[in-house]
């Protein structure tokens, strides 16, 4: 079972495979976008930026969530939260190839589109916030129309997409937002996190200290995280997390690469870094969430 996660990665690089079409995007918020009703919000945009042409989603005010059946479900399902700095969403190498990817894995996935950019008077992470524990709770909700385990559903972020990811993760329970008894019957806690090059780790004025938004305890989930030695702004960030992690003998995995940066996504670096998918996977795998331990 160990080599299957390397393996796929591999079958995935060489060759196009063939994947299921996701689903329809799903409305998070059919009876209304928490706080924004009858705003006026500019119009939701994607243009395409870099050498490698990555899709950069502007101004969304409507949150969705887009599921990517696996072919052969195992019965995993991640919620894959995109970066952007809280501003706009890097769509493709942060978002739609790492659905493609988890499938490959046998993982179903759940590409969530949250709102952007900040909300003025809010916390940069508050309406995202509430859109990730929405889209976590409805995964579980649907688990048996998607062929889901709710007990084996995590959540991977990158950079703003990684802070939010590890909200979800440090969570209590507590719904950022009132609860709709159709809608939210299922825990927003995420049973695992895969967190990379995640952001905004670190108390801005301490930062010795994590953010006050996130307190790990003796309950939370457990988590993997990479980063590169050379995102000078974010590197401590998952250090202290793992630190945090361990001093609470809570399960963690980092890997801290010499080269690589920032924002490099999937696969979109030359550096040793570009490996991260492979170790992710065996990592999950390890820790039984892909089934068959």
């Amino acid at each position: 079972m160990m080599k299957t996660a390397l393996a796929a990665l591999a079958l995935f690089s060489m060759c196009a495979p063939a994947f299921a079409a996701p689903l329809d995007p799903i409305p998070l918020w059919p009876n209304g976008v928490p706080g924004e009703t009858g705003l006026n919000l500019p119009a939701e945009s994607i243009e395409l930026k870099g050498d490698y042409q990555i899709q950069i989603m502007s101004n969304v005010s409507v949150p969705t969530l887009t599921v990517y059946p696996a072919e052969k479900p195992n019965g995993a399902a991640v919620i894959v939260c995109p970066g952007g700095g809280y501003n706009i969403l890097a769509y493709s190498h942060e978002g739609t190839e790492i659905c493609e990817w988890l499938n490959s894995l046998g993982i179903t996935a759940g590409l969530l589109k949250y709102r952007v950019p900040r909300r003025e008077s809010l916390e940069k992470h508050a309406a995202p916030l509430q859109d990730a524990q929405r889209a976590i709770g409805l995964m579980r909700n649907r688990a048996a129309e998607w062929k889901v385990d709710p007990k084996r559903v995590g959540i991977l972020g990158f950079s703003a997409g990684g802070h939010l990811a590890t909200m979800a993760l440090t969570s209590d329970g507590t719904r950022s937002y009132e609860a709709d008894p159709s809608l939210d019957s299922a825990s927003p806690v995420p049973n695992f996190g895969v967190l990379v090059y995640a952001a905004y780790l670190l108390d801005e004025k301490n930062p010795d200290i994590l953010s006050p938004e996130i307190k790990v305890t003796d309950k939370t989930p457990p988590a993997f995280l990479v980063v590169a030695h050379g995102d000078e702004r974010f590197v401590e960030g998952s250090a202290r997390f793992y630190i945090e992690m361990r001093r609470k003998n809570r399960s963690c995995e980092l890997h801290i690469f010499a080269k690589g940066g920032h924002g490099f996504g999937f696969r979109n670096t030359e550096e040793e870094i570009r490996q991260w998918p492979a170790l992710a996977g065996k990592w999950m795998e390890a820790e039984g969430f892909l089934g068959g331990k």
